[in-house]
């Protein structure tokens, strides 16, 4: 998709994901922990608190393609170890519900703690994240959609940081 884009001006062919690369709660320390764990999928911090890496799809209106955030989201041990279980295997597990984990600093509402449900698909694809249906901004974009400009917007927000 090729778009010229009304924040600098420059012409752009593929949108990006945005994504977070931890949970909002890891930090440095525990990586020293033997009790815990950062995959680029997983997470688990001090044996604890469980942690998986999803995507929140955004629909962008009148194009085929979406905006993508890729997050983290809370799980119960027991989903986590299913999901660890059977990431590969094709499988079908879940939904199974989470909290939102991850700090997505565009919006002026803080994301943490966003209830959400956690689709699994297989073949090693990483989980589509629905959040719950609120009036927050985030969840509103969810499922209204943006227009392509909002989404080069959004990543211009995090060029700049």
């Amino acid at each position: 998709m090729s778009y010229i884009c009304a924040t600098c001006g420059e012409k752009h062919d593929d949108l990006p994901s945005i994504g977070a690369h931890e949970p909002y709660q890891w930090s440095a320390e525990y990586e020293k922990d033997t009790n815990s764990l950062l995959t680029e999928d997983l997470c688990i911090i001090e044996g604890r608190d469980y942690f998986v890496r999803g995507v929140i799809h955004i629909p962008i209106r009148d194009h085929d393609e979406t905006f993508d955030w890729g997050v983290w989201v809370s799980h119960k041990k027991e989903n986590f170890e299913l999901y660890r279980k059977h990431f590969d295997d094709g499988v079908q597990i879940g939904p199974f519900f989470g909290w939102l984990s991850t700090r997505l600093d565009y919006y002026s509402e803080d994301t943490i703690n966003i209830k959400t449900m956690v689709h699994y698909r297989t073949n090693g694809r990483r989980p589509w994240i629905e959040l719950e249906p609120t009036d927050h901004p985030l969840a509103v974009h969810q499922r209204d959609g943006i227009t392509i400009s909002q989404a080069w917007e959004i990543v211009h927000f995090y060029d700049q940081k």
